[in-house]
């Protein structure tokens, strides 16, 4: 295994020095990857509380009635653009605010509330989804919220509830999930008195229209090996501040989203948030609640799916009979509602621990995130299947010929960024992984940066705690009761998670450094904890004296179908083609088969043609 180059191994320390390194709150699944099973922090299921929820019903029950009557989805997006009467409705029913305290104006609701709200937005329009929660599950309000001055909070939050529209700036076109090219600058001036900002920060969601933004930016001298990233708070006016292109992309056609630039931007150094240098910390923890949305937007847009396909799959007959009774249909129908019911539980599970802020989120966010947008791809693709041609037409052409108009089609667009934004997959797999790590690091007194151990601390630690991975050790809290058809699965909970613990010690023993960069094996490592996390919310719920009605057999599906692929990754960490996929790419990338890419016209190079 090759060592990580100097810029390789700067970019891993300028990501290390943005972690949170401690861990003050208890993590279900922080504990579960290092073996130990902790039903009490998922048993029993948190219920939302009476009068919260009568809360959030209030505003569900006006929200309904203005989405079906003066939100037209199809319109936005086939006219690329949310009419100014919509926004103007979401404001005068606080939508702007949701989670900001009264007293700065905000509706003041729980994190399980906002999450209801953006379900159902998002089961109708994408677009008008995303510009809520770009807004303040990322915006200016929810890094306010947890960081802000007094004085910072006074001055801005009651703008923001009032309908004042922000967005959060920190990807440039150069610059991904790597933070340690960041390129835009904060130059100080006026004698410390303010920063001039200048650089291009690219994707940016509302960034077109917002009237607030947080702008991250570096601060130190470019010529620094480290780049020192702070984040400041612009106005939308800012003289210097302009949008040079709105991106189009293949779905959510309504929301702004552009390339800004900065020039020469001048911020006063109150507009700092947190502090200078701890930029990249504001992100990531504004990050672990606001990845949050993404379940229950996903949840949201899973359900209109199923709606359509069930509607669908009993009109339709095929071969004498509905579509929905033939087996292969019937497969992928039962697998949605196991998935929506398994999402639905992880969603309101993580919402529920976010309110009662007694967990550390940060795995249990990225978990969701990861878990719910890969599900709901699945669920998209099922559905654009089981509806076929109908499925791959547009709503308007449907309507046109005189059929009902299921935006399928839009879904499925709108549908595939949410495996990429607030990080990619992939990222979230190798941030969950490193956060897993970060326990046997500790004990062998490394780093992700550094192969030095303390091997006599490892070897006293490692002693006791490997043959334990073997003992089984399952057993409820009192007062605790499983649904009966539903043990079993949880059972298999606790003897995968020591399996898991295993696993992953074995592979840091086979690869010790190189571990960081096996991402496959560290990929079906996270998945396998993902449908553990997955199973042990839908045995909480189930079990749960509110639960609704069929939960036990929908539970039961799932945890089914969820061992079955537990068991195959579990396989797969041993026996794979890793190294022989690996040579392969970097053949193809070298261009070893220039066949693979002849006869084709390619006019994207800026030529004629391809090869």
């Amino acid at each position: 295994m090759n060592k990580p180059g100097s810029e390789e191994k700067r970019s891993l320390e300028v990501a290390e020095a943005a972690r949170e390194t401690e861990w003050q709150k208890p993590s279900f699944v922080g504990e579960m990857f290092m073996g130990r099973f902790r039903p009490e922090r998922m048993f029993p299921f948190p219920e939302q509380d009476v009068e919260d929820r009568r809360a959030g019903d209030e505003v569900l029950e006006t929200l309904r009635i203005f989405l079906a009557e003066k939100v037209d989805a199809d319109r936005i997006d086939r006219e690329k653009e949310i009419p100014q009467e919509v926004i103007d409705g979401l404001r005068r029913m606080g939508l702007f605010g949701i989670k900001l305290p009264v007293e700065y104006g905000g509706l003041g609701l729980s994190q399980i509330n906002y999450n209801r709200i953006v379900q159902m937005v998002a089961s109708h329009c994408a677009s008008t989804a995303v510009l809520l929660s770009a807004h303040q599950s990322i915006g200016v309000p929810q890094p306010l919220k947890m960081f802000g001055t007094e004085e910072q909070k006074k001055t801005y939050l009651p703008r923001l509830a009032k309908g004042e529209i922000s967005a959060f700036a920190l990807t440039e076109p150069g610059v991904g999930s790597d933070p340690s090219k960041m390129t835009t600058t904060a130059v100080v001036v006026e004698d410390g008195a303010a920063y001039r900002i200048t650089g291009k920060k690219l994707w940016i969601s509302n960034g077109p229209i917002a009237d607030l933004l947080i702008v991250m930016a570096r601060t130190n001298d470019p010529a620094e090996e480290r780049p020192e990233i702070t984040a400041f708070i612009v106005e939308g006016t800012s003289e210097g501040l302009s949008t040079e292109h709105r991106c189009d992309f293949m779905g959510l056609k309504g929301i702004q989203n552009g390339l800004l630039r900065f020039d020469n931007v001048r911020v006063p150094k109150e507009n700092i948030v947190l502090g200078v240098g701890k930029g990249l910390k504001l992100a990531l923890q504004t990050l672990n609640t606001g990845r949050l949305t993404l379940p229950a937007a996903s949840g949201g847009a899973m359900k209109q799916v199923l709606a359509m396909v069930t509607e669908w799959a009993n009109e339709r007959n095929q071969w004498g009979a509905p579509v929905g009774h033939h087996e292969a249909v019937a497969a992928k129908i039962s697998r949605m509602a196991a998935d929506i019911f398994a999402v639905e539980s992880v969603t309101w599970l993580t919402s529920a621990l976010a309110d009662r802020g007694e967990t550390d989120i940060r795995l249990e966010a990225a978990m969701a995130k990861l878990f719910c947008s890969e599900a709901l791809w699945r669920t998209v693709d099922a559905g654009v299947q089981i509806r076929g041609g109908r499925g791959y037409e547009t709503a308007d052409s449907l309507r046109g010929r005189g059929e009902l108009p299921m935006p399928m089609e839009r879904l499925m667009r709108d549908a595939r960024i949410n495996l990429i934004i607030e990080g990619t997959s992939e990222i979230m797999r190798l941030f969950i992984a490193r956060e897993a790590l970060d326990p046997h690091l500790r004990i062998a007194g490394a780093s992700a940066t550094s192969s030095k151990i303390n091997v006599v601390g490892a070897a006293k630690f490692y002693a006791l705690w490997y043959p334990m991975l073997w003992v089984p050790r399952f057993s409820l809290p009192e007062g605790i009761n499983i649904a009966s058809s539903l043990g079993s699965h949880l059972r298999f909970v606790e003897r995968a998670t020591r399996r898991l613990a295993r696993d992953l010690f074995h592979m840091m023993m086979r690869y010790r450094q190189g571990l960081q960069r096996k991402q496959m094996v560290l990929g079906r490592l996270v998945d396998t904890g993902a449908e553990l996390f997955a199973m042990s919310a839908v045995i909480s719920r189930a079990s749960s004296p509110n639960s609704p009605a069929g939960a036990e057999e929908l539970a039961d599906l799932y945890c089914r179908q969820a061992r079955r692929r537990i068991k195959a990754f579990h396989h797969a960490v041993y026996c794979n083609d890793d190294v022989r996929t690996y040579r392969t790419a970097r053949q193809v990338l070298k261009g070893a088969y220039p066949w693979l890419a002849s006869n084709i016209i390619s006019t994207w190079k800026g030529g004629k043609g391809g090869a």
